[in-house]
């Protein structure tokens, strides 16, 4: 539970429905993910790598703290692109304080990765949101390794970890599909004599390949005799430095493009979005509901897919999502629960065991939230089942954000279609990844105030 100094410093908002359809044209922050990788892979290259549309939220400003704490140059310039002048692979130097990460998860389990096979002792803590969140998914695999951790019971931060002085490289079979614990596995390979192999049973975003190729890296991928991948990297590449320009983040554009779907009469384009097939599963299961949803002017940036979306609201009706599509999708199961609870019918989103281990215990919050808004809803097993009335929820409900950006738009956005307004308990945790959502979504007609958010 948040303790009392957070409580007194919390940010409630509402969101009402609007007076008039969204319209307009929009472009959201840039990719996290590749935000992420792009600073930790330009730490390690040698050179000087320009960034052009990194996302500058909290969670990416964490990691580029964290890297400048250990010896690399990143600099924001005066026309908002940034520059890493890197260090070379195995340069990092050991930072002399305690490497705060704030709320990010993915700079945490990718930073653990790095800094597995550096030999020198790091001491890694976050928020409380992030300090609750289990590490020994990727503890386990990077102690194999040789990596020394001291952690707290059940593998959580803080954390101090002493990188293996002489590494040895793995093949590691992931239990459960996570981008997260791959990427940690083949950034700790990097720094690893011989090839560093991560099997995954189904496919889960490719970033870090796609990114570890384009700064000169070795990567192969195969076919798995069970059905899935062989991702293998070659230890001790020299990673040049290389330009990158960050695609906006499908994540991020998910609020506003169902916000389009369900607020009647909106019309909506949203410019510059990654679509890697690896985190396109909302847009499938959107329209497997009805959405109507164009590409327009698709290109490869980066070595990334990239369109614009063009979204025009009208009916949706539920849809049976299936398990395996969960790792393409797995941030935006808020946001589909929120169509879900606008559509007509049941919807059944099977296979989320994952969300109880993110920024909350993201299968029970959306669950509690919906239904102080009226919704029918169950959570059954690691099933989450939406009944849908087809035209707009009650709302009026004042929703819990558990330090969840994710639930925190969600919430809002739902208050956009609700027929009473929608609050969220606090809306400062949306700055870790999408610091402009609230001007953004005015721009397109949405509507929110701080009114009405105290409890009597």
């Amino acid at each position: 539970m948040p303790d009392d100094a957070v409580l007194r410093s919390a940010m409630p908002l509402a969101a009402a429905r609007p007076a008039a359809p969204l319209s307009g044209a929009i472009t959201v922050p840039g990719d996290k993910s590749i935000s992420h990788r792009a600073l930790m892979l330009g730490a390690l290259a040698v050179g000087r790598t320009e960034i052009r549309g990194l996302l500058e939220g909290e969670d990416v400003l964490a990691t580029a703290a964290a890297l400048r704490a250990m010896g690399a140059d990143i600099t924001r310039q005066a026309d908002g692109h940034w520059q890493v002048d890197g260090v070379g692979l195995g340069g990092l130097a050991e930072p002399a304080n305690v490497i705060d990460l704030g709320n990010s998860g993915t700079a945490a389990r990718l930073l653990l990765g790095i800094l597995a096979t550096h030999p020198f002792t790091a001491f890694v803590s976050g928020d409380a949101s992030l300090r609750s969140r289990p590490m020994r998914r990727v503890i386990d695999p990077l102690s194999r390794f040789g990596a020394h951790f001291l952690c707290r019971e059940g593998g959580r931060l803080p954390l101090a970890v002493t990188g293996a002085a002489d590494p040895v490289p793995q093949i590691y079979r992931l239990p459960v599909p996570s981008a997260q614990v791959k990427s940690a596995v083949l950034l700790a390979g990097l720094n690893t004599p011989g090839e560093t192999t991560v099997i995954e049973p189904q496919p889960t975003r490719d970033h870090t390949e796609r990114m570890l190729g384009h700064f000169g890296a070795r990567v192969r991928i195969d076919p798995d005799s069970d059905g899935g991948r062989r991702i293998t990297v070659e230890g001790y590449p020299e990673l040049i430095a290389a330009p990158i320009t960050v695609p906006g983040d499908p994540s991020s554009a998910a609020f506003p493009l169902v916000a389009a779907l369900i607020v009647p009469g909106s019309d909506v384009t949203i410019a510059n979005v990654g679509l890697n097939p690896t985190r396109a599963g909302l847009i499938a299961s959107l329209r497997e509901m009805g959405a109507d949803i164009t590409l327009q002017k698709q290109r490869t940036e980066g070595g990334e897919p990239v369109a614009d979306l063009h979204v025009r609201a009208g009916s949706l009706k539920g849809a049976d999502i299936p398990p395996e599509r969960a790792p393409s999708m797995i941030d935006e199961y808020p946001i589909l629960a929120v169509a879900a609870a606008c559509a007509k019918g049941r919807t059944v989103m099977r296979g989320l065991a994952e969300l109880r281990v993110k920024e909350s215990d993201r299968l029970a919050a959306i669950a509690t939230g919906l239904a102080a808004c009226g919704v029918r809803v169950d959570v059954q097993g690691d099933d989450l089942i939406v009944e849908g009335s087809g035209n707009f929820p009650a709302g009026g409900a004042r929703v819990a954000t558990q330090l969840d950006h994710r639930i925190a738009m969600a919430f809002l956005v739902l208050g956009l279609a609700a027929n009473q307004p929608v609050a969220i308990d606090d809306s400062r945790p949306i700055a870790t990844s999408f610091p402009d959502f609230v001007p953004l979504m005015s721009r397109l007609g949405a509507q929110f105030t701080q009114e009405g958010c105290q409890e009597g």
